[in-house]
């Protein structure tokens, strides 16, 4: 099998290529990544002398990059995407062109060689918002509130259309929020991993009780797989983790994993348009391909905290001059505001 793998240098693109290298011998693995922001080359370094992987700088967005690398591939399996919905805010631009016309793009290079098998990694962010109750669903109406979102939708329905008027042979895999090793520091996480070990402060938007349902980015590696070899053409796949937390439970987490103080955490201006809610039903991928999450989200939160604990010179190395004008834009104004005001005690914020 040759694959093709966009957005193989990011988080959770350079995780599966590693797992995907590991779990099958014969496999080959090409990357194509443009290597913006929070695409890494150093996350696939290790890879380079490995006869089975090649990487190729280029944009998915380009027809002629993206023909000239998908030539001769069996499948395509396309993780790349602008992804963080506080830069969708800032500015929606490079979402649309991404994650819509590169989408686009790999859909029409995909009919035009004939290829056997696209995988589309999304989000269970298209969904919209959950209350209280209940669970995503794969036939729940999508329903985005963010410019991120709403890119990632749009992109899950060219996917369906290709499907539906090219017979492309085709799937989405829906994700809940992945977490573990490589991830950008703006991400909650990471950041707040970070932040800590650092004494910065840890920002957490609004009264910290959004809630997301945590997948490791292993147990997703996996899943991807399983929908890769074995999902149905035009189908939709939730994964979760069966993993729901605030925020707000998160952040202390990490907290008492690094020893550090609690009066670090900052409540801080929400972001507009944020969801309070998300958790996914999983039951689909379970039943059909025997897919369930192995790793507990304690478990795998501690492993997360070690290894960037231990990783420290590659924190150093991504948060560049870049990372640092965009934390300042999103959270300058925000924690000095946060200063002046009250402080809200932990114990009442539940």
């Amino acid at each position: 099998m040759k694959l093709l793998v966009t957005g193989g240098c990011g988080f959770i693109g350079s995780n599966f290529v590693r797992y995907l290298l590991q779990a099958r011998s014969e496999w080959e693995v090409t990357v194509l990544d443009l290597l913006t922001y929070s695409g890494n080359l150093g996350n696939v370094s290790d890879l380079v002398p490995c006869p089975r992987f090649r990487f190729r700088k280029g944009d998915i967005a380009d027809p002629d990059a993206v023909v000239r690398t998908a030539a001769g591939v069996d499948a395509i399996v396309n993780f790349a995407a602008e992804s963080h919905v506080d830069r969708s805010i800032l500015e929606a631009m490079p979402f649309t062109r991404t994650n819509i016309l590169g989408t686009q793009v790999l859909l029409e290079a995909a009919r035009s060689a004939r290829i056997g098998r696209f995988l589309q990694i999304s989000t269970d962010e298209v969904y919209g918002s959950l209350g209280p109750t209940g669970r995503f669903r794969e036939d729940t109406p999508l329903t985005p509130n963010s410019p991120y979102s709403a890119s990632k939708a749009a992109a899950d329905l060219l996917v369906r259309a290709y499907v539906q008027t090219h017979a492309l042979p085709a799937i989405v895999l829906r994700s809940s929020n992945a977490y573990g090793p490589y991830q950008f520091p703006e991400k909650l996480i990471p950041l707040t991993i970070a932040n800590a070990a650092q004494g910065k402060p840890l920002p957490v938007y609004g009264d910290g009780l959004h809630v997301r349902d945590w997948v490791h980015v292993l147990d997703l590696c996996e899943a991807i797989l399983r929908v890769l070899e074995r999902g149905r053409t035009g189908e939709v796949y939730n994964v979760g983790g069966s993993n729901e937390r605030t925020n707000l439970d998160v952040v202390r987490a990490i907290v008492e994993l690094t020893g550090t103080s609690k009066s670090l955490i900052r409540f801080v201006q929400d972001r507009p348009g944020h969801d309070r809610r998300y958790a996914m039903d999983f039951t689909k991928i379970q039943t059909e391909l025997g897919w369930r999450p192995r790793r507990a989200f304690e478990e795998g939160l501690c492993e997360t905290v070690e290894w960037y604990t231990q990783q420290r010179s590659w924190v150093e190395s991504v948060a560049s001059g870049e990372y640092r004008n965009y934390y300042e834009r999103q959270y300058g104004a925000r924690l000095a505001a946060a200063a002046l005001a009250p402080r809200v005690s932990l114990a009442t914020a539940k």
